[in-house]
């Protein structure tokens, strides 16, 4: 008797891997960064202005009570012999523009304050730029990768994620579920089915397939322990430190995955089958 899940499997991981092309087109044109306007005239003026005006609206605005008067922090990131600023000076303007966890966008402020207080934070408290943050550099930075969707694609749920990618996304699981297990059953049964015991001869290959996934299983078990520790400490430390949460769903991944496999393999070369009847229709197609 000829299984009727041959092919249906293939047809729905090739729909789900279309779904998923149209997704990724869909995020990234929503996560693109926007064309900067340059006005060289406010260029002009940003050099002669930050250190007034910068240094009035970190004074006056927010920005002090969160980071400090000195930048030595407080609520928010200490931002005194911030070297991680200085070598990306675009990121400042990304995160005072758009906002980043706890901060809010600062929407209160117009183009020059932006680019003022900017340049204050990135010449002051042992910091120092090569050259004054302007419109052209923000221009330039944008060739790159925004740090704004790198923040955002290394979530499992985005900020940004709207209906149509929650719809996408739901459907490519689904069609990717079933077209797995349609594979998988056909994989571990068979071509054909014929009633009776199925008895199964496990070989050396599939004896050392099983003990590799239950020792990589093993493997990835300590290696998420450890970063779930590491993480955790650098929760408990004087500046906290965000956990590396693409690495605990890698190692998280893994461990299933693994455990997938041992499992599949068992049941195909080391566990014996039966098929109580001949009729091929069912509820589902495998």
């Amino acid at each position: 008797m000829e299984r009727n899940d041959a092919v249906m499997p293939w047809v729905a991981i090739v729909c789900a891997a279309i779904m998923w092309i149209i997704l990724l087109f869909l995020f990234n044109k929503e996560t693109a960064p926007k064309p900067v306007t340059i006005d060289p005239a406010a260029a002009a003026k940003i050099s002669q202005e930050w250190p007034t005006v910068g240094k009035d609206v970190y004074s006056n605005g927010s920005c002090a009570g969160c980071h400090g008067a000195e930048g030595q922090g407080g609520l928010g990131p200490a931002l005194a012999g911030n070297t991680k600023i200085v070598k990306d000076p675009a990121y400042v303007y990304n995160v005072i523009v758009k906002g980043k966890g706890t901060m809010p966008a600062q929407t209160q402020l117009n183009e020059s304050q932006v680019f003022a207080v900017a340049n204050y934070v990135l010449n002051s408290w042992g910091n120092k730029i090569e050259e004054p943050l302007t419109p052209a550099v923000i221009q330039a930075s944008q060739s790159k990768i925004d740090p704004a969707v790198l923040k955002n694609r290394s979530r499992f749920v985005p900020e940004d994620l709207k209906l149509p990618e929650i719809f996408l996304a739901t459907f490519v699981m689904v069609l990717l579920t079933y077209g797995l297990i349609g594979l998988y059953s056909v994989w571990a049964e068979g071509q054909e089915l014929h009633p009776g015991i199925h008895k199964v001869r496990s070989t050396p290959l599939a004896t050392l397939g099983i003990i590799t996934t239950l020792g990589l299983t093993v493997l990835f078990s300590i290696l998420f322990v450890r970063q779930m520790i590491t993480d955790f400490a650098g929760w408990a430390a004087k500046e906290p430190v965000m956990p590396n949460v693409t690495m605990e769903g890698f190692y998280a991944a893994m461990i299933l995955l693994m455990l997938a496999a041992s499992i599949a393999l068992y049941k195909k070369f080391f566990m014996d089958g039966e098929v109580l009847v001949e009729d091929a229709s069912g509820e589902f197609p495998w």
